[in-house]
Parts: C-alpha cells; sequence; structure tokens
C-alpha cells in the first residue's frame, strides 16, 4: 500500500495516507525519506530541509512559512509552520484555454425535471413557508405541524421511542395518501433576523428570501409578518419585483398585528389559503429536459487532509462536465480561496470580473482585520486536527472543488448570473451561510464535501454529502451520499467523477432523495455581512 501522496511535482511536502512511525522508511516515485517524527493520517512531512522564514508549497502553491527549523522527514504542524500567501495583483495575462472533459457519455441525457412558466427548471416542486421576523418563528412552526403530517410528508420521529422508554405502547400510524402527489414537500424556514439588527441586514434578509421564493424549486410562498419589524412587508415586496418583475407565483402574506379576531382566527385563514394554493401547486408534472439545465454549487465542510486530493477533485471534475454539458456550476467560500486567487484571476473571462473578485476578496479581507482577525483564523480546530493546518493549505484544497473551466461571472453574496459556466460566490466559509447563499444564486443541486463529517442540508434544494475518505463514509452513513475514498486508494478520478455526475442526475430528477432531506435537515441561514469566516 502507498503510504504517501505527492499531489504536485513542486510540492515540498508529502501527504500521509496512513499514519508514520518515526524511523520507517517512505518511498515516492525515486525519493526515500526517513521519517523523523511521528506523522499523522492526512497530515504532512517535508520533502527537504527548511530554515525558519522558507515558503512550504502545497497543490503547487505558497501555503505556509516556517516559523522554525524543519528537518527532512519531520512532520510540518502548527508549531513549525504559519499561514502564508502570495500577494496578488491584477495584471496582463493570456487568454486562458480550456480542454473541456469527455462527456459523450451524457450526450443526449435527460432528467425529469419541473418547468415553470418562464422556462426555467428545478429539481423539485415545494410550497415554502417563511416568517420576515423572528417573532413569526413559532407560527411557522404551528403550520408545520398543521400541514406536514396531514398532508403526508412527515418523517418518522422519536415519539415511538420515547413512549417505549416509558413502557408506553403506540399504535401505528395510519398511512396517509398525499392528497397533493406533485408537491414534493411543505418547507418551512425560520431564522432569527428581520429586527433588531441593521436595515442592511433586514435588506439582505428580504433579498435572500426573495431568491427563494423564485427559486424554480419553489412553486409558491405562505409568509408571516408582525407588522413592526424592520423587514417590512413592502421591503419584501420591492426585492421580489427586483428579483423578478414578472413574479407569478401564489404569494400569502399575513401580517398579525393588523388581523382581527386573534392568532387562531389568523391561522385558520392561512390553512384555508394555502390548502386552496397547494391545489395549482400540485398541477405541476415533471418533464424531460436537458442536463444543460442543471446548476450545481459546490461547497466544503468538515474537510480534512484528503478533500483536496478525493472528494473535492471529483466534485471540480463533475463541475467541469456539468459546465461541458452546458450547465452552470457555483464556487463559493471567499476565506477559502486565500492563496489562489492568482490562478482564479487568470480563468476569469471578462477584466471586469477579475478587478471584481480581487476587490470582494480584498475587502472581505479588510472588514476581518478590522475587528481583529484575519483568513488565516479560519481552519477550525477539526480542520487542524486532520492535517488542513493553514488558511491558505485549506483554499489550496478547497478551490479544487471549481475544477478547471473559465469563470464566466463573479457575484455576491445573493446575486444570479443567467450565464452558464462557472461563476464565483462571495461567501463565508460557514456551512449554512455559504450553502444558504448558494441556493438564493440559483442552484438547483448542492455538492457538499466532507472529511469529519456535517449534516447540513438546505430547505428547497437537495444537497449531496461527499465523503473524502471510507470511514467517514461507512462511520456517517446516515448523512453520507457518496463515497469519494476509492480515490485515495488509487481508483481513476473520471470514473468517480462520473459515477458522482449520475447521482446528480438521479437527484434533480427525483429518483434518489439526498440524505438530509430523509433526515428533515432544512437549514437556512443568511449572511448578516458581519465577519463570519
Amino acid at each position: 500500500m502507498q503510504k504517501v501522496l505527492c499531489i504536485h511535482p513542486d510540492d515540498d511536502m508529502l501527504v500521509a495516507l496512513d499514519d508514520l512511525a518515526a524511523g520507517e522508511v517512505v518511498q515516492w516515485a525515486s525519493e526515500s525519506i526517513l521519517v523523523c517524527t511521528p506523522v499523522a493520517r492526512k497530515h504532512k512531512l517535508a520533502r527537504r530541509a527548511f530554515a525558519e522564514g522558507d515558503v512550504l508549497k502545497l497543490y503547487g502553491v505558497p501555503v505556509g512559512k516556517a516559523t522554525a527549523t524543519i528537518r527532512r522527514g519531520e512532520a510540518v504542524t502548527t508549531e513549525n509552520l504559519r499561514h502564508y500567501a502570495a500577494d496578488v495583483e491584477l495584471g496582463a495575462t493570456q487568454a486562458y484555454e480550456w480542454t473541456p472533459p469527455s462527456v459523450d457519455r451524457w450526450a443526449g441525457a435527460t432528467f425529469p425535471g419541473v418547468v415553470r412558466a418562464d422556462g426555467r427548471v428545478g429539481t423539485a416542486n415545494y410550497w415554502l413557508i417563511f416568517p420576515l421576523v423572528f417573532c413569526e418563528n413559532r407560527n411557522v412552526e404551528h403550520l408545520r405541524n398543521a400541514l406536514e403530517g396531514p398532508l403526508g410528508y412527515k418523517s418518522d420521529d422519536l415519539a415511538a421511542f420515547t413512549l417505549s422508554l416509558l413502557n408506553e405502547d403506540m399504535a401505528t400510524p395510519k398511512a396517509v395518501t398525499r392528497p397533493f402527489p406533485n408537491v414534493d414537500g411543505i418547507r418551512m424556514i425560520t431564522h432569527a433576523g428581520g429586527c433588531g439588527g441593521t436595515r442592511a441586514d433586514a435588506r439582505t434578509l428580504c433579498k435572500v428570501l426573495a431568491a427563494y421564493a423564485d427559486h424554480p424549486n419553489v412553486a409558491g410562498i405562505t409568509v408571516f409578518s408582525l407588522g413592526c419589524q424592520n423587514a417590512q412587508i413592502p421591503m419584501f415586496k420591492e426585492a421580489l419585483a427586483k428579483q423578478n418583475p414578472n413574479f407569478d407565483k401564489p404569494c400569502l402574506i399575513y401580517e398579525q398585528q393588523k388581523w382581527e379576531g386573534g392568532e387562531q382566527a389568523m391561522m385558520q385563514a392561512v390553512l384555508r389559503d394555502t390548502l386552496a394554493a397547494l391545489k395549482q401547486a400540485n398541477e405541476v408534472t415533471r418533464q424531460p429536459v436537458p442536463l444543460s439545465h442543471l446548476k450545481i454549487g459546490v461547497k466544503c465542510g468538515g474537510s480534512d487532509g484528503f478533500s483536496g486530493i478525493s472528494a473535492n477533485p471529483t466534485m471540480g471534475l463533475v463541475s467541469d462536465m456539468v459546465v461541458a454539458l452546458g450547465g452552470t456550476s457555483i464556487l463559493a467560500e471567499f476565506p477559502e480561496l486565500c492563496g489562489v486567487e492568482a490562478n482564479l484571476i487568470e480563468r476569469c473571462v471578462n477584466e471586469d470580473d477579475k478587478r471584481r473578485f480581487l476587490g470582494l476578496m480584498r475587502d472581505f479581507e479588510a472588514k476581518a482585520e478590522a475587528v481583529g482577525t484575519h483568513f488565516a483564523d479560519n481552519p477550525s480546530p477539526g480542520n487542524i486536527r486532520d492535517g488542513l493546518i493553514t488558511d491558505a493549505m485549506k483554499s489550496a484544497g478547497a478551490a479544487k472543488k471549481g475544477g478547471t473551466s473559465p469563470i464566466v461571472s463573479v457575484l455576491d453574496y445573493g446575486e444570479q448570473t443567467d450565464k452558464a459556466g462557472l461563476s464565483l460566490l462571495c461567501t463565508p466559509g460557514n456551512d449554512v451561510e455559504s450553502v444558504t447563499g448558494i441556493v438564493a444564486s440559483g442552484a438547483n443541486v448542492v455538492l457538499f464535501s466532507t472529511g469529519l463529517g456535517t449534516p447540513t442540508g438546505n430547505p428547497i434544494v437537495p444537497v449531496l454529502k461527499i465523503a473524502t475518505n471510507t470511514r467517514v463514509a461507512t462511520k456517517l452513513h446516515d448523512i453520507i451520499d457518496f463515497d469519494c475514498g476509492p480515490v485515495v486508494d488509487g481508483a481513476p478520478l473520471p470514473e468517480v467523477a462520473g459515477q458522482l455526475l449520475d447521482l446528480v442526475v438521479a437527484t434533480a430528477g427525483g429518483h434518489y432523495a439526498a440524505k438530509a432531506d430523509r433526515l428533515q435537515q432544512y437549514d437556512f441561514l443568511f449572511w448578516k455581512r458581519d465577519i463570519s469566516l
């Protein structure tokens, strides 16, 4: 078994594929290296000796600066390496040349999509319910209880187990025939925004909620407002009109402070109106559409030292395949692109996008530094424990999710593009804030790599969890959808990527349910533009 891996010929470190003991000799190509300190699986060992101040490369780019002398064969750790990323300046670059991957196997392929009146295509047909302010979260939850069970959308819960612990019997619930079979679910959003923060936060919330309402996966919306909050109904309607001037879905809005007769009367009216609107939503049926209607988002979380050599490159190749098929891909998490800006700038088709990307990155970093933090603080304790010891090291692997295709647009949080191809989206690395933004930008399937395991999902778009290693895929099988561990063991990347693309197509067509959806993991957290790495 191969015990180490060299990712790029110019790298100063090798990745340990298994725990290495001091005194053993590891081999890479013609190199033989004596391991002089223990090196944990997923961590790195030095290919040569380094002096304090030397810059070390991984993935072919600088990822850290030595804070002490490092011997050849020594483990590279937070004790002898700190974050370092090369400065980037705009300059003349040659036109980017790209050779698309072969997608002959999917030529002419289709998936059963949800086609809206304006021609946009969704991967599901949901009714969405949300509040404009956190004060109305309770009413959203009441509506969840009133609709999910009776309409046949409620999954198994722990109630029966609780009763068994109390030595009580619980009759088997009667199966419910869904009265609206073409509606895939009633999805709810609750949040902590809408009031008490800045007006900018309220506008951002309304912008994101409008994007969700307009998303082709959504058939219509039920909205709760208290009445006195910052996120006023006119603010939301203005955001909705800006999002789509031709918005024509059912839009039911209720303001509690204006309601006569009390909360119970209001909730009964909400139920009557929503059930009537669901009849209209049920008229939609899936129909075959080409794979060019795929709009994927690529994200990583709970990353480890294998993320950049297995799951992320696999997702990157799937991203390239989707682009080659005429579809769209969205790469987010700007703090996790620190150190790879030069490559991304070279790939931007438009000069304005090069400037915008670098401007958004610098603005983000400046705001972080203004409150005493830095992109270097991005790696979590779990990331560091499993081999990602600097932000640049983490970023170099994270960027692999975006493949190699040209970048056709650069977006700020909540913005959308009508261009097919790869887009860069400014979000934090925070799992839920980032996925929330990716979906607001139009993704209809999200691919989410994880080395440590994370349950993140989304209310209206399936989130497929992609494991970087077989251990976590086996241990957390109830939340992992796909295992990229075979790549670490030498499986051909195109073969594994092809299998993953097949899963994406099955998910888009409603033939496969993401594990997060099965667990009813519907996370929503909008970025308030405060510092979140």
